[in-house]
C-alpha cells in the first residue's frame, strides 16, 4: 500500500498514548513505508509514569530503523530539499493543535508539518487532547477545513469523567494515510465510538 513512500511520524507529549502509537511504526513499515520519526523536546526529556524520554526514543529508533529528528534545524530540510510523501502527527496534543492551527512553528514536529504542507503533500493528525470539545474545539474545526490536512478518526475516550476529551483510534492510522496520499480524501466515518485496544 505504501511501498516507496516516506512517512514522517511526529510525536508530541501525550505520554499516555505512546503504548498505542509507537507500535504503529511497524504497521507503516509493514505497508512498505520508510518511517522518519520526529519528536518534540518534551518527548526527549520528560520522565513520567509511562517511561523516560530516553526509553521511548530507543523504542522509536528500533522500530523505525531511523534516528529521531529532534531539532527544528534537522526538520527544515523536509521542505523542497528532502520532502516527505506524508506527515503524520500522532499523538497530537491540544498545545500542538493550537499552535498548528495558528501557524506557530516552534518544534521540529510542526516544522516538518509546515514543510510538508508547503510541498502540497498531506498532513495526517491523530489527536489526543482533554480540551478538544472545550477551548481547542475552534482550532480543530479550523484544521478540519484546511487543505491537505486529514484526521485519524476520533471519539470521546471517557465521556462522563472527561467530557471534553477526544482521542484518535490509532489502529486506523495506515488507512487514513493511504486515503490521504492516494485519494486526497478523509477516511470516514470521522467521528467514531472510541474503544481502546486491549
Amino acid at each position: 500500500m505504501l511501498k516507496g513512500k516516506r512517512i514522517g511520524l511526529g510525536i508530541t507529549a501525550s505520554h499516555c498514548t505512546y503504548e498505542d502509537v509507537v507500535p504503529k511504526i511497524k504497521d507503516l513499515r509493514d505497508a512498505g513505508a520508510t518511517v522518519i520519526p520526529i519528536v518534540t523536546h518534551s518527548v526527549l526529556t520528560a520522565v513520567t509514569r509511562f517511561g523516560t524520554g530516553e526509553e521511548w526514543v530507543k523504542k522509536i529508533e528500533e522500530l523505525s530503523g531511523e534516528k529521531v529528528v529532534s531539532t527544528i534545524v534537522e526538520a527544515e530540510p523536509f521542505g523542497p530539499k528532502n520532502p516527505l510523501d506524508c506527515m503524520v502527527i500522532a499523538p497530537m496534543t491540544g498545545n500542538s493543535i493550537s499552535k498548528f492551527a495558528n501557524a506557530a512553528t516552534d518544534s521540529p514536529v510542526l516544522m516538518a508539518a509546515k514543510a510538508t504542507l508547503r510541498n502540497g503533500n498531506p498532513v495526517v493528525l491523530g489527536i489526543s487532547t482533554n480540551d478538544a470539545l472545550g477551548l481547542n474545539g475552534v482550532n480543530i474545526m479550523k484544521l478540519l477545513n484546511s487543505k491537505n490536512i486529514y484526521f485519524i478518526p476520533f471519539g470521546q475516550d471517557d465521556p462522563f469523567n472527561k467530557p471534553t476529551s477526544l482521542i484518535a483510534d490509532f489502529t486506523k492510522m495506515v488507512d487514513t494515510v493511504v486515503h490521504a496520499i492516494y485519494y486526497k480524501k478523509q477516511l470516514q466515518p470521522l467521528f467514531i465510538q472510541y474503544h481502546k485496544e486491549n
